[in-house]
């Protein structure tokens, strides 16, 4: 005998369809922007547009580990949270990586780059925010989505912030301070993703 009435399924059903095709719609965002903002980095020199889309591939991650986990039992949902914020721990580590690199190199990035790239992210990750800000409350999966938009769009105040002081300064060193910023975001964002993974799993 089933564990629900069929108008419960029926809304568990509804709800993880709903929750699937929001999830679709901010991978293929963050994907198709972390390939835009990696090519403007790379072209633009500029540290802050590489650690952000290194943020959006993160994130990319975090959305189809989420599409993985729904519908799962309980424990495949906190593994596959964990599994993301272990992904972000080494990407934020990359980032920091690159930081130092571009301490030892004198760079000037492109600022005018970085500013259109900067607005372009932060406005796909207002929209990924907006979508995911019903589910903030849900499960660890869904909240980590929902962080992950909100301190993403951080992120983009912080690209346009270095590409002005950039421009203002003639220096490099704006754009290397940033991206050291956005990386320590993301490894603040991951160890919080993965402390609460791990309470959950000694809870299981």
């Amino acid at each position: 005998m089933s564990d629900c009435g069929d108008s419960c399924c029926g809304d568990v059903s509804k709800a993880n369809a709903q929750e699937k095709r929001v999830l679709v719609i901010v991978l293929a965002i963050n994907a198709f922007m972390f390939v835009a903002e990696f090519s403007a980095g790379l072209y633009s020199h500029s540290t802050a547009l590489l650690a952000d889309s290194l943020d959006m591939l993160a994130d990319a991650l975090v959305y189809a580990l989420g599409l993985y986990a729904l519908g799962k039992a309980a424990v495949m949902r906190t593994r596959a949270a964990l599994t993301s914020g272990l992904f972000q721990l080494a990407l934020g580590a990359g980032i920091s990586v690159e930081v130092i690199r571009k301490l030892l190199i004198d760079i000037v990035p492109d600022a005018q780059t970085m500013s259109l790239f900067g607005v372009l992210a932060l406005v796909a990750n207002t929209i990924c925010f907006v979508l995911l800000t019903r589910y903030r409350d849900g499960d660890i999966n869904m909240r980590a989505t929902w962080i992950c938009s909100r301190n993403d769009m951080i992120a983009n105040l912080g690209v346009l912030l270095a590409a002005w002081l950039v421009a203002r300064t003639g220096s490099g060193l704006p754009d290397i301070f940033i991206g050291l910023l956005i990386a320590s975001l993301v490894l603040k964002s991951a160890w919080g993703v993965i402390a609460q993974a791990r309470s959950e799993l000694r809870s299981a």
